[in-house]
């Protein structure tokens, strides 16, 4: 019924990725989302594919705009090559303080400078394979010399699947139309959400595109409270509520809250982060709130729970990988019983 990922902690460095992958490869999971944040997703890439024979592995997300279309392309490439076709592409904008101030990088547009960019990655890619000349020329992005001697050349999996991270209206509908699939914000995972909202924003890509989206990827990334015994669920249940205080501090990941009429909770949240109270946000989500957007349940009842939110809705989730390896019979029974239905 559905593909299972599992995911990278953000810290997670090079030393670790490769065994977290076998880890995951060895646990039965489908697939693992590498993280781009206090590492380089791409090198964590090459590490987990590395460690692993049929895990798929995609960045989710890698930041696009500080780094150019051609540096990402020869990067993918060579990461599809080496790996047999396990590689996927998953791209992300951030937001326009972190761009700008943090990697000193161009914030235009970001739809459209996104859309260009997933374009160009297309144009490269074509021209990688069969040696046609490039010649892509948008408003953000200009590529049109490739010289043979740095073309890597023609490969066997050339279709690199190229997912992005959307949040709102514009953004959603633009990676309909362009992308291969979609990777959801943990905050804008709730059914309701995924059903009345999201799924008809990248309808409307598919429609404008001339595609069915039958072979469209929404991967649902959602905050998942679960563990071996009511004790350590009731324990998750908690962090899982400190990190939504602080994701629903910023304002981009209020559609969730607007949807159910909480967004007073969003703007609390931004006054207590802007007065540095932060103890005080966890206070702000309810219990109502979480079971809103957060899965519960011991490992004996998770997969019920995951089906009654995501059947029909999508065919790939995320599970969290359990922090004691002596769970681990546990966490794969879940995985087996998620990808048989």
């Amino acid at each position: 019924m559905f593909q299972v990922f599992a995911n990278c902690p953000e810290t997670m460095g090079p030393g670790e990725v490769g065994p977290h992958a076998a880890r995951a490869e060895k646990m039965g999971y489908d697939g693992l989302q590498v993280p781009d944040a206090v590492h380089d997703g791409l090198l964590l890439s090459a590490l987990a594919l590395n460690a692993t024979k049929k895990l798929i592995v995609g960045t989710g997300v890698l930041l696009a705009f500080p780094r150019s279309p051609m540096i990402t392309a020869i990067a993918s490439w060579d990461l599809q090559k080496m790996s047999n076709g396990r590689f996927e592409l998953g791209l992300g904008t951030q937001i326009k303080p972190n761009i700008e101030k943090r990697y000193s990088a161009r914030w235009d547009s970001p739809v459209p400078q996104l859309r260009e960019y997933m374009q160009a990655m297309k144009a490269i890619f074509h021209s990688f394979q069969t040696g046609e000349r490039l010649n892509f020329v948008g408003e953000h992005y200009t590529l049109t010399k490739l010289q043979p001697f740095f073309n890597p050349g023609p490969i066997d999996h050339p279709a690199v699947p190229i997912l992005a991270g959307a949040v709102g209206p514009a953004m959603t509908k633009m990676v309909g139309r362009i992308a291969d699939g979609m990777i959801t914000h943990p905050t804008n995972t709730a059914p309701e959400y995924i059903r009345e909202v999201c799924l008809p924003r990248l309808q409307s890509g598919f429609e404008q595109a001339g595609r069915d989206g039958a072979d469209f990827k929404l991967v649902l990334g959602p905050l998942t409270a679960t563990g071996k015994d009511e004790e350590t669920v009731a324990a998750e249940w908690e962090k899982q509520r400190n990190m939504l205080g602080f994701l629903f501090s910023t304002p981009a990941y209020w559609p969730s809250l607007e949807l159910f009429g909480w967004q007073d909770k969003g703007q609390r949240l931004l006054q207590l982060t802007r007065a540095g109270n932060w103890g005080e946000m966890p206070n702000i989500l309810t219990d109502e709130v979480l079971e809103k957007i957060v899965p519960r349940g011991t490992y004996a009842e998770i997969a019920a729970v995951y089906t009654q939110r995501y059947a029909g809705l999508t065919t790939r989730i995320t599970f969290p990988m359990p922090e004691d390896p002596a769970d681990e019979p546990l966490a794969a029974a879940v995985i087996k019983q998620l990808q048989q239905g």
